[in-house]
Protein backbone atom coordinates (compact mmCIF):
# COMPACT_ATOMS: atom_id res chain seq x y z
CA UNK A 1 0.00 0.00 0.00
CA UNK A 2 1.29 3.25 -0.72
CA UNK A 3 0.03 6.99 0.52
CA UNK A 4 1.12 9.53 -1.98
CA UNK A 5 4.76 7.83 -3.01
CA UNK A 6 5.31 6.81 0.34
CA UNK A 7 5.27 2.85 1.06
CA UNK A 8 3.58 1.35 4.47
CA UNK A 9 7.23 0.71 5.44
CA UNK A 10 10.06 2.24 7.39
CA UNK A 11 10.15 6.57 7.79
CA UNK A 12 7.88 7.09 4.69
CA UNK A 13 4.91 6.19 6.25
CA UNK A 14 5.84 7.87 9.34
CA UNK A 15 6.08 11.16 7.85
CA UNK A 16 3.43 10.69 5.83
CA UNK A 17 0.76 10.36 8.84
CA UNK A 18 3.09 13.09 10.42
CA UNK A 19 2.20 15.69 7.64
CA UNK A 20 -1.46 14.33 7.75
CA UNK A 21 -1.73 15.17 11.22
CA UNK A 22 0.00 18.41 10.82
CA UNK A 23 -2.34 19.27 7.80
CA UNK A 24 -5.96 17.80 10.15
CA UNK A 25 -4.69 20.09 12.57
CA UNK A 26 -4.36 23.35 10.56
CA UNK A 27 -7.39 22.79 8.61
CA UNK A 28 -9.28 22.03 12.06
CA UNK A 29 -8.11 25.60 13.02
CA UNK A 30 -8.89 27.35 10.46
CA UNK A 31 -12.46 26.14 10.64
CA UNK A 32 -12.78 26.79 13.89
CA UNK A 33 -14.21 30.46 14.67
CA UNK A 34 -12.19 32.94 16.68
CA UNK A 35 -14.11 34.10 20.12
CA UNK A 36 -13.46 37.18 21.31
CA UNK A 37 -14.78 38.80 24.43
CA UNK A 38 -14.51 42.60 25.59
CA UNK A 39 -14.67 43.40 28.73
CA UNK A 40 -15.55 47.30 28.08
CA UNK A 41 -17.82 49.81 27.98
CA UNK A 42 -19.77 52.02 24.92
CA UNK A 43 -16.56 52.22 23.28
CA UNK A 44 -16.14 48.96 22.93
CA UNK A 45 -19.67 48.57 21.67
CA UNK A 46 -18.16 51.34 19.14
CA UNK A 47 -15.38 49.47 18.19
CA UNK A 48 -16.51 45.83 17.44
CA UNK A 49 -20.21 45.22 17.77
CA UNK A 50 -20.96 46.67 13.65
CA UNK A 51 -18.25 46.06 10.88
CA UNK A 52 -15.88 43.33 12.84
CA UNK A 53 -17.84 40.38 12.26
CA UNK A 54 -18.94 41.21 8.52
CA UNK A 55 -15.06 42.25 7.77
CA UNK A 56 -13.96 38.03 8.89
CA UNK A 57 -16.43 36.71 7.28
CA UNK A 58 -15.75 38.79 3.93
CA UNK A 59 -12.53 36.61 4.00
CA UNK A 60 -13.85 33.57 4.76
CA UNK A 61 -13.42 33.22 9.27
CA UNK A 62 -15.85 32.90 11.34
CA UNK A 63 -16.23 34.98 14.71
CA UNK A 64 -18.05 34.59 18.27
CA UNK A 65 -18.10 37.99 19.24
CA UNK A 66 -19.05 39.40 23.04
CA UNK A 67 -19.58 42.67 24.97
CA UNK A 68 -19.70 42.81 28.30
CA UNK A 69 -21.56 46.57 28.59
CA UNK A 70 -21.80 49.18 31.09
CA UNK A 71 -21.87 53.05 29.51
CA UNK A 72 -18.88 55.01 30.52
CA UNK A 73 -16.98 51.57 32.89
CA UNK A 74 -13.56 52.34 34.03
CA UNK A 75 -10.79 49.76 35.19
CA UNK A 76 -11.77 50.48 38.80
CA UNK A 77 -15.59 49.38 38.05
CA UNK A 78 -15.02 46.34 36.32
CA UNK A 79 -12.92 45.52 39.11
CA UNK A 80 -15.03 45.82 42.10
CA UNK A 81 -17.69 44.30 39.62
CA UNK A 82 -15.29 40.91 39.41
CA UNK A 83 -15.15 41.29 43.28
CA UNK A 84 -18.71 41.32 44.33
CA UNK A 85 -20.09 39.38 41.88
CA UNK A 86 -22.24 41.72 40.83
CA UNK A 87 -25.10 41.39 38.17
CA UNK A 88 -24.34 44.44 36.36
CA UNK A 89 -23.58 44.18 32.46
CA UNK A 90 -25.66 43.92 29.43
CA UNK A 91 -23.85 40.61 27.60
CA UNK A 92 -23.65 41.68 23.87
CA UNK A 93 -22.96 38.27 21.90
CA UNK A 94 -22.55 37.75 18.53
CA UNK A 95 -23.17 34.27 17.55
CA UNK A 96 -21.50 32.51 14.00
CA UNK A 97 -24.57 33.36 12.42
CA UNK A 98 -23.61 36.56 12.98
CA UNK A 99 -26.84 37.63 14.90
CA UNK A 100 -26.89 39.11 18.24
CA UNK A 101 -28.32 38.69 21.76
CA UNK A 102 -28.38 40.64 24.74
CA UNK A 103 -28.76 39.63 28.26
CA UNK A 104 -29.01 41.96 30.98
CA UNK A 105 -27.63 41.67 34.52
CA UNK A 106 -25.07 39.09 33.43
CA UNK A 107 -22.05 38.90 35.68
CA UNK A 108 -18.25 38.76 34.33
CA UNK A 109 -17.62 35.34 36.06
CA UNK A 110 -20.59 33.79 33.64
CA UNK A 111 -19.46 35.81 31.07
CA UNK A 112 -15.82 34.19 31.11
CA UNK A 113 -17.13 30.62 31.36
CA UNK A 114 -19.78 31.05 29.04
CA UNK A 115 -16.98 30.08 25.72
CA UNK A 116 -13.68 29.12 25.32
CA UNK A 117 -12.56 32.31 24.59
CA UNK A 118 -9.19 33.27 22.19
CA UNK A 119 -9.04 36.82 23.18
CA UNK A 120 -10.21 38.82 25.85
CA UNK A 121 -10.07 42.78 25.64
CA UNK A 122 -9.64 45.38 28.51
CA UNK A 123 -10.02 49.03 28.19
CA UNK A 124 -9.62 52.13 30.97
CA UNK A 125 -13.45 54.43 30.60
CA UNK A 126 -12.76 57.17 27.99
CA UNK A 127 -11.52 60.68 30.42
CA UNK A 128 -9.06 58.11 32.00
CA UNK A 129 -7.68 56.58 29.52
CA UNK A 130 -4.33 58.95 29.02
CA UNK A 131 -3.87 58.34 32.46
CA UNK A 132 -1.65 55.55 33.56
CA UNK A 133 -1.79 56.27 37.28
CA UNK A 134 -5.77 55.28 36.53
CA UNK A 135 -4.95 51.94 35.81
CA UNK A 136 -3.76 50.29 38.99
CA UNK A 137 -4.12 48.56 40.94
CA UNK A 138 -7.42 47.72 39.31
CA UNK A 139 -5.48 46.73 36.34
CA UNK A 140 -3.26 43.90 37.64
CA UNK A 141 -6.49 42.42 39.96
CA UNK A 142 -8.84 42.36 36.68
CA UNK A 143 -6.01 40.32 34.92
CA UNK A 144 -5.81 37.82 37.52
CA UNK A 145 -9.42 37.74 37.77
CA UNK A 146 -9.75 36.30 34.28
CA UNK A 147 -6.92 34.45 34.48
CA UNK A 148 -8.33 32.23 36.89
CA UNK A 149 -11.54 31.69 34.68
CA UNK A 150 -10.21 31.04 31.02
CA UNK A 151 -7.80 28.65 29.69
CA UNK A 152 -3.86 29.08 29.72
CA UNK A 153 -4.27 29.90 25.65
CA UNK A 154 -6.75 32.74 26.43
CA UNK A 155 -4.81 35.94 24.83
CA UNK A 156 -5.18 39.45 26.84
CA UNK A 157 -5.67 42.55 24.56
CA UNK A 158 -5.29 45.77 25.21
CA UNK A 159 -8.00 47.99 23.39
CA UNK A 160 -6.18 51.74 22.83
CA UNK A 161 -8.91 53.57 22.16
CA UNK A 162 -9.11 57.31 20.89
CA UNK A 163 -9.10 61.02 21.70
CA UNK A 164 -11.76 62.99 21.27
CA UNK A 165 -12.90 65.59 19.01
CA UNK A 166 -11.43 68.88 19.30
CA UNK A 167 -14.87 70.00 19.62
CA UNK A 168 -15.64 68.10 22.17
CA UNK A 169 -17.68 69.38 25.22
CA UNK A 170 -17.61 66.17 27.21
CA UNK A 171 -16.03 67.05 30.79
CA UNK A 172 -13.46 65.04 30.81
CA UNK A 173 -11.93 66.37 28.19
CA UNK A 174 -9.94 68.98 30.71
CA UNK A 175 -7.65 65.89 32.04
CA UNK A 176 -6.40 66.48 28.76
CA UNK A 177 -6.42 70.71 28.46
CA UNK A 178 -9.09 70.04 25.68
CA UNK A 179 -6.50 69.51 23.40
CA UNK A 180 -7.42 66.39 21.29
CA UNK A 181 -3.21 66.08 20.31
CA UNK A 182 -2.73 66.02 24.27
CA UNK A 183 -5.15 63.47 24.37
CA UNK A 184 -3.94 61.44 21.96
CA UNK A 185 0.02 61.32 23.11
CA UNK A 186 -1.39 60.61 26.37
CA UNK A 187 -3.31 58.00 25.10
CA UNK A 188 -0.74 55.86 23.36
CA UNK A 189 2.00 56.84 25.83
CA UNK A 190 0.35 55.25 28.89
CA UNK A 191 -0.23 52.17 25.88
CA UNK A 192 3.60 52.23 25.29
CA UNK A 193 4.31 51.45 29.47
CA UNK A 194 1.11 48.80 29.78
CA UNK A 195 3.43 47.04 26.96
CA UNK A 196 6.60 47.68 28.60
CA UNK A 197 5.81 47.13 31.95
CA UNK A 198 3.17 44.77 31.19
CA UNK A 199 3.80 41.38 30.10
CA UNK A 200 0.48 39.67 30.21
CA UNK A 201 -0.75 41.62 26.65
CA UNK A 202 -0.44 39.97 23.70
CA UNK A 203 -2.14 42.47 21.26
CA UNK A 204 -2.56 46.24 21.32
CA UNK A 205 -5.25 47.45 19.45
CA UNK A 206 -4.26 50.84 18.24
CA UNK A 207 -7.95 52.25 17.52
CA UNK A 208 -6.89 55.76 18.80
CA UNK A 209 -4.34 55.90 16.42
CA UNK A 210 -6.57 54.78 13.04
CA UNK A 211 -9.01 57.42 13.86
CA UNK A 212 -6.47 60.14 14.37
CA UNK A 213 -4.70 58.79 10.99
CA UNK A 214 -8.07 59.15 9.28
CA UNK A 215 -8.31 62.75 11.03
CA UNK A 216 -5.49 63.89 8.54
CA UNK A 217 -7.23 63.23 5.63
CA UNK A 218 -9.68 64.84 3.70
CA UNK A 219 -12.46 63.71 6.22
CA UNK A 220 -11.34 65.57 8.73
CA UNK A 221 -12.39 66.26 12.69
CA UNK A 222 -15.58 64.56 11.96
CA UNK A 223 -15.47 60.56 12.59
CA UNK A 224 -17.67 61.52 16.17
CA UNK A 225 -21.41 61.78 16.57
CA UNK A 226 -21.56 63.63 19.74
CA UNK A 227 -17.56 64.43 20.23
CA UNK A 228 -16.33 61.37 21.74
CA UNK A 229 -18.27 58.17 20.28
CA UNK A 230 -17.59 57.22 17.28
CA UNK A 231 -19.62 58.36 14.09
CA UNK A 232 -21.65 55.59 13.48
CA UNK A 233 -20.60 54.66 9.80
CA UNK A 234 -16.90 55.95 9.16
CA UNK A 235 -15.81 55.82 12.60
CA UNK A 236 -17.04 52.60 13.49
CA UNK A 237 -15.88 51.15 10.54
CA UNK A 238 -12.25 52.18 10.99
CA UNK A 239 -12.42 50.86 14.35
CA UNK A 240 -13.49 47.39 13.12
CA UNK A 241 -11.01 47.23 10.46
CA UNK A 242 -8.16 48.32 12.66
CA UNK A 243 -9.46 44.71 15.36
CA UNK A 244 -9.72 42.88 11.92
CA UNK A 245 -6.45 43.21 10.88
CA UNK A 246 -4.87 42.65 14.58
CA UNK A 247 -6.80 39.45 14.87
CA UNK A 248 -6.23 37.96 11.57
CA UNK A 249 -2.94 39.09 10.53
CA UNK A 250 -4.19 39.77 7.34
CA UNK A 251 -4.39 43.04 5.51
CA UNK A 252 -7.23 44.94 5.33
CA UNK A 253 -6.87 47.10 2.47
CA UNK A 254 -8.92 45.73 -0.06
CA UNK A 255 -11.70 43.84 2.23
CA UNK A 256 -14.56 43.52 0.14
CA UNK A 257 -16.92 44.76 3.23
CA UNK A 258 -18.04 48.26 4.02
CA UNK A 259 -21.15 49.49 5.53
CA UNK A 260 -24.36 51.02 3.81
CA UNK A 261 -23.20 54.81 3.53
CA UNK A 262 -19.92 54.79 3.47
CA UNK A 263 -18.19 55.87 -0.27
CA UNK A 264 -15.18 54.53 -1.66
CA UNK A 265 -12.90 57.28 -0.81
CA UNK A 266 -14.19 56.59 2.53
CA UNK A 267 -13.95 53.45 2.44
CA UNK A 268 -9.79 53.58 1.70
CA UNK A 269 -9.16 56.39 4.20
CA UNK A 270 -10.70 53.82 6.90
CA UNK A 271 -9.20 50.72 5.50
CA UNK A 272 -5.82 52.74 5.37
CA UNK A 273 -5.89 54.28 8.54
CA UNK A 274 -6.44 50.97 10.34
CA UNK A 275 -3.54 49.15 8.25
CA UNK A 276 -1.22 51.82 8.83
CA UNK A 277 -2.11 52.22 12.30
CA UNK A 278 -1.36 48.58 13.07
CA UNK A 279 2.22 49.15 11.18
CA UNK A 280 2.74 52.01 13.17
CA UNK A 281 0.52 51.66 16.24
CA UNK A 282 1.69 54.40 18.60
CA UNK A 283 2.34 57.81 16.28
CA UNK A 284 0.28 59.42 13.60
CA UNK A 285 0.40 58.89 9.73
CA UNK A 286 -0.82 61.09 7.26
CA UNK A 287 -3.53 60.00 4.88
CA UNK A 288 -3.79 61.23 1.71
CA UNK A 289 -6.19 60.18 -0.60
CA UNK A 290 -7.30 62.06 -3.83
CA UNK A 291 -9.24 59.36 -5.24
CA UNK A 292 -10.30 55.51 -4.85
CA UNK A 293 -7.22 54.71 -7.26
CA UNK A 294 -4.96 55.95 -5.12
CA UNK A 295 -2.55 54.20 -2.61
CA UNK A 296 -0.85 55.65 0.39
CA UNK A 297 1.55 55.03 3.15
CA UNK A 298 3.34 56.34 6.34
CA UNK A 299 4.82 58.96 4.09
CA UNK A 300 1.43 59.81 2.58
CA UNK A 301 0.69 59.76 -0.78
CA UNK A 302 2.91 57.08 -2.96
CA UNK A 303 1.22 56.03 -6.33
CA UNK A 304 -1.72 56.43 -8.53
CA UNK A 305 -3.12 53.90 -10.72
Amino acid sequence: MQIKGFTTSGRGLALALSLMFVLCVQVAFADRPLKLLAIGNSFSEDAIEQNLFELAAATGHQMVIGNMYIGGCSLERHCNNARTDKPDYDYRKIGIDGKMTRTANYTLDKALRDEQWDYVSLQQVSQLSGMYSSFQPHLDSLIAYVRARVPATTKLIWHVTWAYAQNSTHGGFANYDRNQDKMYRAIVEGAQRLKKENAQFSLFVPVGTAIQNARTSFVGDHLNRDGFHLDLVLGRYTAACTWFECLFGTKVVGNRYAPKGLDKAQKAVAQWAAHLAVELPFECSPIDIVNTATKVSAGGLVEKK
